[in-house]
C-alpha cells in the first residue's frame, strides 16, 4: 500500500505543477489582454473569459492524460483510450465503476479523485476570479448609457 500511495502522491505532485504552470499562464494571458475588458465591446470581454476557461479546462484534460500514462506504465490498461476514459471518470469523481484496476493499484483511483476535486476546484476559483474582475473592470453588468462611476 505504501508503494501505491507513493506513486499516487508523485502523480499528484506532477499534476499540481502542471496546474500551477497553466494557472500562471492563464493569469498572464488575462492580464496581458485587459484592454479587451476595458474596451466598450462586451463580446471581447466574454471572449477573453472564454479563452481563460478553455486554458484551464485543457489543463485538467492534460492532467487526466498524465494519470492515463501512469496507468499504462503500470500495465493496468492495454490501450490509451481505456486508460484515459478511466482517468476522466476518476478525475471528475464520476466513478462509474464499469472499469476497475487490479487490487495492487486500485487505490490510485480514489487518489486521482482527490487530485481531480482539488484541481477542478482551483480551476473554478480561478475562473470565478477572472469573471468577477472582468465585471468589476467593465460595463458588462450595466445597461447602455449608464455610467459605472456614477
Amino acid at each position: 500500500m505504501i508503494i501505491t500511495l507513493s506513486v499516487g502522491f508523485a502523480a499528484m505532485v506532477v499534476c499540481l505543477f502542471v496546474q500551477g504552470i497553466l494557472l500562471f499562464l492563464a493569469t498572464r494571458y488575462y492580464i496581458g489582454h485587459l484592454n479587451w475588458v476595458k474596451s466598450s465591446s462586451r463580446a471581447m470581454a466574454m471572449i477573453l473569459i472564454t479563452q481563460v476557461m478553455l486554458m484551464l479546462v485543457l489543463g485538467n484534460l492534460l492532467q487526466c492524460g498524465i494519470w492515463a500514462l501512469l496507468f499504462m506504465l503500470l500495465r493496468e490498461f492495454g490501450d490509451f483510450e481505456t486508460a484515459y476514459y478511466y482517468s476522466l471518470v476518476n478525475f471528475s469523481t464520476l466513478g462509474y465503476g464499469d472499469i476497475v484496476m487490479s487490487d495492487r493499484w486500485r487505490m490510485l483511483g480514489p487518489l486521482q479523485a482527490i487530485n481531480g476535486v482539488l484541481m477542478i476546484g482551483v480551476s473554478t476559483a480561478s475562473i470565478t476570479s477572472v469573471v468577477h474582475d472582468t465585471f468589476e473592470r467593465s460595463s458588462l453588468l450595466q445597461g447602455p448609457g449608464q455610467n459605472k462611476d456614477a
